[in-house]
């Protein structure tokens, strides 16, 4: 918005209504340049607006998207953004701590894109000291140092025509984070060694694990290379943000690893399913699929127990009994379930304390305990009849039932 008679309050209300900037005259050049630079992004996020409001009924009930799982509302928005970022050329930013699947995502975004048939080309900038990260992005010509005897193409050459999958993007070396910069704003390359510039057609997907704020605060992160980068962002919750997901996820890893190792293991003892559903998970997805590859592997039974899946350092560990709620991406009815659960876990599986310390009715407890594993029955990993059993006698306060009295 531009006006020649600002004031605080017209400011306010212009934001309110959708304005992204409020700009008082006299206009000058520095101003209009910075307005006009932002232009192309705001296009591209109100494009996005649309498309996922045409999206959100299609993705109601989806528990898979490519190789992501999940039916939670945090996964179901990033399905979402995926579905509307995918066509288009614009560099996409997933942001999430380790474990979350952050490859996943830029998996599923090459897969849905028109850059399908094209390469999808994985590097990680974390693992490789800064020489060899230069040169396995840009890549060589023979004689460039010593020992290069052939030349050999770089990241950007060998993803031309796909996706350039940058993972831990905020690890590289502030210089080649300016050569990074260049290439992604001419589109154009050269080896090391080399003269001539090299065009390569890519879709750069970025990735860091890192608090972006302090990373672009200490200087770690070019402020500039952000920008580029972060056309769009797609923020990945940790598992912790997204419990009703993760019943679905041990259900699925645990088929996964039984039919791998030829395993007849169905299920989880009722000590397993607490602790699953209880734990914090701080390795997130990945942990959790270890937990469960290590439990088929070492069950003797049709069912895991904890002790099977459980590393002897973490089964006494203390759980944080903080609850981390997502402003924007977490509804009333799933924040409240999420509040039960944790009391429930932090109360030992009491159901009249939970309820007591929850502020809830034990009716109320016991069914979002019971909503939260009824999910496919006991034959296949869901609550047994001894579950719902001990369900109800905790509800009781544990007091076994008085006989009958004789007439």
């Amino acid at each position: 918005m531009i006006t020649g008679q600002g004031s605080t309050e017209l400011a306010i209300e212009a934001i309110k209504q959708g304005a992204v900037d409020y700009i008082e005259k006299p206009l000058n050049t520095e101003r209009l340049n910075k307005l006009k630079a932002q232009i192309p992004k705001l296009l591209d996020q109100f494009a996005l607006l649309e498309k996922n409001r045409e999206l959100t009924a299609r993705l109601e009930g989806l528990t898979h998207y490519g190789e992501l799982t999940g039916q939670s509302e945090a996964m179901r928005s990033v399905y979402q953004v995926i579905d509307a970022v995918s066509n288009s050329n614009a560099s996409v930013l997933i942001l999430g701590e380790s474990g979350t699947g952050k490859e996943l995502v830029a998996r599923a975004i090459h897969q849905k894109s028109e850059r399908a048939r094209g390469p999808f080309f994985a590097l990680n900038c974390a693992a490789l000291p800064k020489e060899i990260l230069e040169n396995e992005l840009f890549g060589h010509e023979k004689g460039a140092f010593t020992g290069s005897t052939n030349e050999k193409p770089g990241a950007f050459e060998m993803a031309s025509g796909g996706t350039l999958f940058l993972d831990e993007v905020a690890e590289m070396a502030t210089d080649i984070q300016v050569k990074l910069l260049r290439a992604l704003e001419s589109r154009m390359v050269r080896r090391l060694g080399g003269k001539k510039e090299i065009p390569v057609d890519i879709r750069v997907v970025a990735a860091t694990n890192r608090d972006l704020q302090k990373a672009l605060s200490e200087g770690e992160l070019r402020e500039d290379l952000y920008y580029r980068l972060a056309v769009v962002e797609i923020y990945l919750p940790p598992l912790r943000e997204r419990a009703d997901d993760i019943q679905l996820l041990a259900k699925e890893f645990l088929a996964h690893y039984a039919s791998q190792n030829g395993k007849n293991v169905t299920g989880f003892a009722d000590d397993a399913w607490d602790w699953i559903l209880s734990f914090s998970w701080p390795g997130n997805v990945r942990e959790l699929k270890n937990a469960l590859q290590r439990g088929v592997i070492m069950s003797r039974g049709e069912k895991i127990g904890l002790s099977d899946m459980v590393q002897r350092h973490l089964r006494q560990a203390p759980e944080s009994t903080a609850l981390t709620i997502p402003v924007g991406q977490t509804t009333v009815a799933h924040a409240r379930r999420q509040l039960i659960l944790k009391t429930f876990a932090s109360a030992d599986g009491d159901i009249v304390r939970t309820g007591k310390l929850a502020g809830v009715s034990v009716d109320d407890v016991r069914r979002e305990i019971l909503a939260l594993l009824e999910t496919g029955g006991s034959n296949n990993g869901g609550p047994s009849a001894d579950t719902e059993a001990r369900i109800t006698r905790k509800s009781d306060g544990g007091a076994p039932a008085r006989p009958a009295a004789k007439s």
